[in-house]
């Protein structure tokens, strides 16, 4: 109770008050709910307070909580360092990196004793498979995000690692996830024994969100990005990309034009990236420009400004990511920029959020911009034409060659070798001129 009046609580959200006791039940849990609801104090508090009342005389790993990344698992670590403070329980966050001395001081906390380890699946692999990582007092597994980790591919990284968990003791296993496909549930019916589950809609995005979309095409989006910051007072903004080069082109380009802005993605120091989210954090610079690492996980609220430089893919990351504005009843601005490519993912995202997001004027400089046409989904687009188009054809060609060789690939063929007697007949000539000519020289 210390550590939770020491964090400010004061009342429990929705998804704590339904979950938190079904946890101190010893129940297994599928519990759906976004960023931003205090799902990690949902799962932390309960855990902590087992951990607290039936405490080994030595530490042990007794629980194992698996994340996606190495951001999230670091963010858990401290939010159970703060809670534990009074309580001497101890935790340690196992995580990737090419920095060594983060490798050493996971395996000093792990041979010495720690009650809870928070980790990404390869690195807790990677302990695991030399041997002095003990998971023989483990009663308690916890998965969050599970459904990023699915999308990342690690489910059967997660099936490995439960595979090395003891068989003859008991087990709660609990399951955090922002979205609810499929893949979800049979991972589910494959760890979790007879789970209760609890589900929080998707909530809307916040009242006192702005949002707006711009309609352009891809060569339109950095000079509209830099109309944008020029023409409105940026306190905060994170820009969302799609690729760790685009990250990178944007974060050079605003530079070029004077904004401070900084990039953060997976190819950067785990050091620099806690550096350049901590700077963020304290109003360092303005402007973070990140890959999908940060869309869900990172605790950064009160943000100005969230740009969706690409359309996300997912239609409940779009709500996770404008989320990261207008939090504690504040207000701030969600920009979007579509290309005709991505109008069917914009389209479903609509749908989710039940309303029509305005769609902004762009600079008459610009030029020209593509029309904004729900009724087709923008995807009728991309299968006739553009990138698409040209891989189908080329797929039809290659199809036909292999497996229809009578109809198409012998005629080729046939042609080809008459191109290729053709081209040996004049190479033949041409060499025979040319010797003629170098003895006439000659």
């Amino acid at each position: 109770m210390d550590g939770i009046m020491s964090l400010g609580f004061e009342d429990a959200t929705a998804i704590q008050e339904q979950t938190i006791p079904l946890i101190l039940e010893g129940e297994d849990l599928i519990a759906c709910a976004q960023t931003g609801t205090g799902k990690t104090a949902a799962f932390l508090i309960p855990t902590l307070e087992k951990l607290v009342t039936t405490q080994l005389p030595e530490p042990q790993i007794r629980v194992i909580i698996i994340v996606p990344t190495r951001e999230l698992a670091l963010q858990i670590d401290q939010n159970m360092e703060a809670l534990a403070y009074f309580t001497g329980v101890a935790s340690v966050a196992v995580y990737g990196g090419k920095n060594s001395g983060d490798w050493d001081q996971q395996k000093r906390a792990i041979v010495g004793g720690v009650d809870m380890i928070v980790a990404t699946p390869g690195r807790f692999k990677t302990h695991l498979a030399l041997g002095y990582m003990d998971l023989s007092q483990v009663d308690t597994v916890i998965l969050d995000e599970a459904d990023k980790m699915l999308d990342m591919g690690f489910y059967s990284d997660i099936l490995e690692i439960i595979g090395y968990l003891p068989k003859d003791k008991p087990r709660q296993t609990l399951m955090f996830s922002a979205t609810m496909p499929n893949k979800i549930r049979k991972l589910a019916k494959d760890i979790l024994k007879e789970p209760k589950e609890v589900a929080m809609a998707i909530s809307k995005p916040a009242a006192g969100i702005e949002q707006t979309a711009y309609v352009v095409y891809e060569n339109q989006k950095i000079p509209l990005l830099e109309s944008i910051l020029s023409g409105k007072e940026v306190d905060s903004m994170i820009i969302f990309a799609s690729s760790k080069a685009s990250v990178d082109r944007i974060t050079d380009r605003l530079k070029g034009l004077g904004f401070g802005a900084r990039a953060i993605h997976s190819d950067r120091e785990q050091d620099e990236r806690q550096k350049t989210l901590s700077d963020f954090k304290n109003k360092q610079f303005p402007v973070l420009v990140a890959t999908d690492v940060l869309s869900r996980g990172i605790d950064v609220d009160n943000l100005s400004h969230v740009l969706n430089y690409d359309v996300p893919r997912d239609a409940e990351d779009y709500v996770h990511r404008v989320g990261r504005t207008a939090r504690a009843s504040s207000t701030g601005e969600a920009l979007t920029f579509i290309t005709p490519d991505e109008v069917y993912r914009f389209v479903k995202i609509e749908r989710l959020i039940e309303r029509e997001v305005p769609k902004g004027p762009v600079p008459e400089e610009l030029g020209e911009t593509p029309p904004y046409n729900p009724s087709r989904g923008g995807r009728g687009n991309r299968r006739s034409g553009g990138r698409n188009h040209r891989k189908g054809g080329r797929g039809r060609n290659y199809n036909r060659n292999n497996q229809h060789p009578r109809e198409g690939g012998e005629h080729r063929n046939r042609g080809g070798n008459q191109n290729r007697n053709r081209n040996r007949r004049r190479k033949k000539g041409n060499s025979t001129g040319n010797n003629s000519n170098q003895s006439s020289t000659g």
